[in-house]
């Protein structure tokens, strides 16, 4: 009988297992490595999901029985930098020290380093295979023309976020003219494209005054957009950007003034809502997943209490964090094993509740979750949680149930035999 065991390799671990009686069932050694940018400019955002993901990890994978034996859990975190190259180099870092689940959170164009990566290392290495777990590198290509069978998303993809936000847009008869702006590499471009795309379906009254995509992380100050934003007299302005980006877009828009509304995917959250104050209070919406005020159930709030108490000063702002190891999870008991192929195929047309009450469904055919989203807007009364100790954060409004947000996919799935 095997005894499945989630750990760093290490000599203290070697040693622990020499020292264990003969009677005892060694642990397999099991590596779960998280990339991210833990330096550099998107820095808090990679530290941030870092302390979320290992909370989850800790809370739903530690214990947990598999084939009637207890995971034991540690962690691994490896900075990519948000830098394709750099990611790759510690992909290879993770497998070498046994990696064989990796999840990753920032920057669809490292998405697509590690799904290319992970591909190749997987076919010629059948014995020693990974995978990749993404909630947050959500470009439509990882699960459309660019799917694989190693790789997992764990958020809503781009079009699914732009699509909803879009149909939040086209309520507001009023509005005649949108300005979108974004990062200038495969998330951004992709934001763009949706938004154009799905303005055309569904509101093609509305005319685009503005479409500008700028270099990621290096736009210090955003005044000169925001004065193209001004004079372009948007109504609306619709923005995928996160991060130092978004922090500094919001300071400039906020200095700058506009009578636009914004409306995001991850305008929100540490940093971002602290910036926005005041001045986003009836005009910044947000498109996305979670239940952050109100929690939707007791135990979710008793989650994000216990992180909080955890972690003071920081925030809870990525439940689908919780999602993927939940996930993760299920998915061990399924396949009755923690081997990467037998997950993979336990992951497929996985559906089970989350924490917070939610229905959601792992998409076989393209391995895009499917899920409920929630509006949001920025506010600063009915709060049980905000961000930055600043007295602001979002409150949902409305929420879009998992039906809503399912769209088609152009993935052709190749598995292994």
């Amino acid at each position: 009988m095997n005894k499945f065991k989630l750990m760093l390799l290490g000599a203290s671990s070697l040693m622990l297992s020499a020292a264990l009686p003969a009677a005892t069932v060694q642990a397999e050694n099991l590596t779960i490595a998280f990339i991210d940018a833990l330096s550099g400019p998107f820095a808090a955002t990679g530290l941030g999901s870092g302390r979320e993901l290992k909370h989850a990890v800790e809370k739903f994978l530690n214990g947990k029985e598999v084939a009637g034996e207890k995971l034991e859990v540690e962690f691994l975190e490896l900075d990519g930098k948000i830098n394709p190259k750099e990611s790759l180099v510690q992909l290879q870092n993770a497998i070498s020290q046994g990696a064989k689940y990796i999840f990753h959170n920032s920057g669809s164009s490292v998405g697509h380093a590690l799904v290319g990566a992970i591909n190749k290392h997987n076919k010629r290495n059948p014995d020693n295979r990974v995978l990749y777990l993404n909630y947050g590198a959500i470009d439509p290509a990882l699960t459309g023309s660019k799917c694989s069978f190693w790789h997992f998303m764990i958020d809503a993809n781009v079009d699914m976020k732009v699509s909803a936000l879009v149909d939040e847009i086209a309520k507001d008869k009023s509005v005649k003219k949108a300005f979108i702006i974004g990062q200038d590499y495969s998330f951004g471009k992709a934001f763009s494209a949706a938004a154009k795309k799905y303005l055309a379906d569904k509101r093609p009254d509305i005319e685009i005054v503005g479409d500008q995509l700028h270099p990621i992380g290096k736009v210090k100050d955003f005044t000169p957009y925001a004065q193209k934003i001004l004079r372009s007299k948007a109504d609306v302005v619709m923005t995928g950007n996160w991060g130092a980006d978004m922090i500094n877009l919001a300071k400039s828009v906020k200095e700058i003034g506009t009578e636009a509304n914004i409306y995001g995917i991850y305008a929100y959250g540490p940093g971002v809502s602290a910036v926005v104050g005041e001045s986003g209070i009836g005009k910044l919406s947000i498109v996305t997943q979670g239940h952050i005020n109100p929690p939707n159930t007791p135990e979710w709030a008793a989650y994000t209490d216990e992180f909080l108490a955890k972690h003071p000063g920081n925030d809870m702002s990525n439940e689908r964090t919780v999602y993927g190891v939940q996930m993760l999870g299920e998915a061990f008991v399924k396949a009755g094993s923690t081997d990467p192929l037998k997950v993979a195929f336990a992951l497929e047309d996985l559906e089970f509740t989350t924490i917070s009450g939610d229905k959601v469904v792992m998409r076989g055919k393209d391995h895009q979750m499917q899920m409920p989203l929630q509006v949001m807007a920025h506010a600063k009364d009915g709060l049980k949680y905000d961000f930055d100790q600043s007295g602001f954060g979002v409150i949902t409004t409305s929420s879009i149930p998992l039906e809503n947000n399912t769209l088609e996919t152009s993935c052709e799935m190749q598995r292994p035999s």
